[in-house]
C-alpha cells in the first residue's frame, strides 16, 4: 500500500492526553545577564533569561570554530605546518612556533581544552586558506543553525563590537556540537597528552556535576565569564548557557538540576511498539499490527498534556510487507508538535483470498452469468 493511498484513507484520531507525573521545582535565580537551558534533542527551551540579548561571548566562540573545522576536515591525523603569522596571538596560547608541525587533532584539543587562541587561528587558516574566509564559514554555519542573533569576526572570541551572540543561539550551537562525534568527544575529555603537550579541560563541571558531558568556558573583560555546559541523565541531554555570570559553576548546576527534575524525558512511543491492529482484506490473516518505526521522546513538565494524532487507513489490503510504511503518528503538547514517527506494518500478509471484484471470484462469476458489470 503506497503513501498516496494512506493519505486518501487517513483517519485522524486524537488520543486521550497521556498522564504526566513529575515533581515540580521552582526555577532557580541566577546571576547571569543572559541564560538559557535547552533540551538538546527536542530543541525545547526549559529556562530563559534575556535569551535574545546580544552580548560578547569570549572563548565559547571556539565551539563554532571546532564544529566548522571538524565538519571540514576528514583526517584528524593530518599534519599542519604552522606559519609565523599564526603565532604570537594574545591571550591563552599553545605557544605555537613558525615551521612547527602539529596534527589537526592536537590543535582541536588545544583549542577546546586549553582554549588556545593561536590554535584557533591555525585551524581557521589551515582549513580555509585564510582566517577571513573561515570566519565567513562560521557565520554561514550560524545561519544554518538558526542563530539569528549571532555574528563572528574572529575564530577565537577576542573579537570587536561586531563579534556577539545570544544565550539562545549559543545553546543551539551547543546542541549541534553534541551531534558531532569529534567535538562531543573532545569537550567531554578531562585531560589528555598529545604530541608532548598536556591539556586539562577548564570546565570544572566535568568533575563536579554528575552526568556532565563537557562544553566550553570563556572570559574577557568585555564579556565577563561565559560558559556553555552539557549534561546527560537517563537519555536526556541538556545544554546550559550563561553570559556574564560571576557565579556560573553554581548557576549551571542549579539550572541543570531544574531541567532534569522539572522536565524529564518521557518516552511517548517506543520503536517496535504496537499502536493499533488493523483488519486485513484479501488475506487469511485477520488482523495485522501497526508498530512505531522509531522511538519518540520529549521533555514533559508537570500538568502538561500530550496528545497524539494517528493517520492510518481503516483496513489493510494484502499483500502487505513487514516494515513498509502504513501511516504516521504525531505528538503535540498543546498545539506545538513535539515529535513524530512513521508507523509500519508489524507483520507481512500474503494475498490468500481473491478479490470480489475479480471476474474469476465466485461473486464475479455470478455477476457474469447474470449479465451484471
Amino acid at each position: 500500500m503506497g503513501r498516496k493511498c494512506i493519505a486518501l484513507l487517513a483517519l485522524l484520531a486524537l488520543l486521550p492526553g497521556l498522564p504526566v507525573h513529575t515533581m515540580a521545582a521552582e526555577a532557580p535565580a541566577v546571576a547571569a545577564s543572559s541564560a538559557v537551558l535547552l533540551d538538546a534533542d527536542s530543541g525545547r527551551v526549559l529556562y530563559a533569561r534575556n535569551e535574545y540579548e546580544k552580548r560578547a561571548i569570549a572563548s565559547i566562540t571556539k565551539l563554532m570554530t571546532a564544529l566548522v573545522a571538524a565538519e571540514y576536515l576528514d583526517d584528524l591525523s593530518e599534519t599542519v605546518t604552522i606559519r609565523r603569522e599564526w603565532t604570537g596571538i594574545e591571550g591563552t596560547s599553545l605557544y605555537l612556533k613558525g615551521g612547527e608541525e602539529i596534527s589537526v587533532k592536537t590543535l582541536l584539543y588545544g583549542l577546546l581544552l586549553h582554549s588556545g587562541n593561536d590554535a584557533a587561528v591555525a585551524l581557521a587558516a589551515h582549513c580555509a586558506g585564510d582566517v577571513e574566509t573561515f570566519v565567513g564559514w562560521m557565520n554561514q554555519r550560524a545561519a544554518d543553525l538558526g542563530m539569528a542573533g549571532t555574528h563572528f569576526s574572529d575564530p577565537n572570541g577576542l573579537g570587536d563590537e561586531n563579534h556577539y551572540s545570544t544565550a539562545l543561539d549559543m545553546a543551539r550551537l551547543g546542541a549541534a556540537c553534541l551531534k558531532n562525534p569529534v567535538v562531543a568527544e573532545i569537550v567531554s575529555t578531562r585531560s589528555i597528552t598529545l604530541e608532548g603537550r598536556n591539556f586539562t579541560n577548564h570546565n570544572k563541571l566535568l568533575w563536579q556535576y554528575e552526568g556532565c558531558t563537557g562544553m566550553k568556558t570563556g572570559y574577557t573583560r568585555q564579556a565577563g565569564r561565559t560558559l556553555v555546559s552539557s549534561a546527560e541523565r537517563e537519555g536526556q541531554k541538556l545544554v546550559c548557557v550563561t553570559l556574564n555570570d560571576g557565579n556560573d559553576w553554581a548557576d549551571h548546576k542549579a539550572l541543570l538540576d531544574y531541567g532534569f527534575e522539572t522536565y524529564p524525558r518521557r518516552v511517548l512511543i517506543r520503536e517496535g511498539e504496537t499502536l493499533r491492529r488493523l483488519p486485513v482484506d484479501e488475506s487469511l490473516l485477520r488482523q495485522i499490527p501497526v508498530v512505531a518505526r522509531e522511538t519518540v521522546a520529549a521533555p514533559v513538565g508537570e500538568g502538561e498534556r500530550v496528545t497524539a494524532r494517528v493517520e492510518l487507513p481503516r483496513t489493510a489490503r494484502a499483500p502487505v510487507t513487514q516494515g513498509e510504511i502504513a501511516g504516521q503518528v504525531t505528538f503535540y503538547r498543546g498545539d506545538r508538535m513535539v515529535g513524530t514517527t512513521y508507523l509500519v506494518w508489524g507483520k507481512s500478509a500474503g494475498r490468500d483470498v481473491l478479490s470480489t471484484e475479480s471476474p474469476h471470484s465466485p461473486l464475479g462469476m455470478l455477476r457474469n452469468l447474470s449479465g451484471e458489470g
